[in-house]
């Protein structure tokens, strides 16, 4: 099974059990792929979290059921969609759709509908894309590790808060000051942990023979590195380039990534400046 047919086939299964408690595992399995594959390219890709699509793909059927079947009970629609109590889907329903279930059967206000995703791949982008290929010996890394739990966004909302606080407490100066090591900027290390809904997110900087205490230690192993350049201001530009790689350069490159730790490295200068450089970097099978 190819990559997108994959990611298809996991994003159909939510579809065919939306009425079901179903969990990120199940999912990730019927992708054929591990929950922190499956959750990181799914958030990638759609700017969402399974989570998040589960719920309003649920709160868009129920608004249909409600406005089509108008003898159906507010509760009864509630408990099929997954909610235990009518306060619980009134608020979630409001909150999606910006009106109470009982307003949104008499038609009084507009409704927010997410349709099904359908993963659609450009196999030549209108943009180019700038990378290499290169092999690399393993190298120690230095840093503030942390982590996440895969489920409920936390991930997507701790890891901004992370770098705020390393930047605002010295954290990313002390870490900067420590990098002799092959790899020069500071990195950001995305780190799966098997078997598990969590992942482990690092403030890093590789080095080497340094008295580094208070920070945790990793291995970056020995892989063959797809290296691509990031040029623009953050946040934008690397989530931009982040998308372009899995929805272009994957699907058309023959490549698929190792599973290993991938790395976003910043270096010196503005992160807000538009001729900001950057990197990504994917270990790749």
């Amino acid at each position: 099974m190819g990559w997108v047919e994959s990611l298809q086939s996991a994003i159909d299964f939510m579809e065919e059990n939306l009425m079901e408690d179903i969990s990120v595992e199940e999912i990730a399995k019927a992708g054929n792929s591990s929950v922190y594959h499956f959750h990181r390219i799914f958030s990638i890709l759609t700017d969402t979290s399974i989570a998040e699509y589960l719920r309003r793909r649920r709160l868009t059927l129920a608004a249909k059921e409600l406005i089509s079947s108008p003898n159906c009970r507010v509760i009864d629609v509630a408990l099929k969609y997954g909610y235990d109590t009518p306060e619980a889907f009134s608020k979630a329903f409001r909150r999606q759709h910006g009106v109470a279930p009982s307003e949104a059967r008499k038609y009084k206000g507009k409704l927010k509908s997410y349709n099904r995703l359908s993963i659609q791949v450009n196999l030549k982008g209108v943009e180019p894309m700038q990378y290499s290929i290169v092999e690399k010996e393993s190298f120690p890394v230095v840093g503030l590790k942390r982590e996440f739990s895969m489920l409920n966004d936390e991930n997507l909302n701790g890891i901004p808060k992370m770098w705020e606080d390393a930047n605002r407490n010295g954290t990313s100066e002390e870490l900067i000051k420590l990098n002799n090591g092959p790899l020069k900027g500071l990195l950001g290390v995305c780190r799966p942990i098997e078997n598990n809904n969590k992942m482990e997110y690092w403030i890093a900087s590789a080095s080497q023979g340094i008295q580094a205490d208070g920070y945790d230690k990793l291995k970056i192993p020995t892989s063959k590195w797809a290296i691509f350049e990031v040029h623009g201001a953050m946040p934008n530009a690397m989530q931009e380039t982040w998308k372009q790689i899995y929805s272009e350069w994957f699907p058309s490159s023959g490549y698929e990534p190792a599973g290993t730790p991938e790395l976003e490295v910043y270096f010196t200068g503005d992160p807000h400046s538009k001729d900001y450089y950057s990197e990504i970097w994917i270990a790749l099978k």
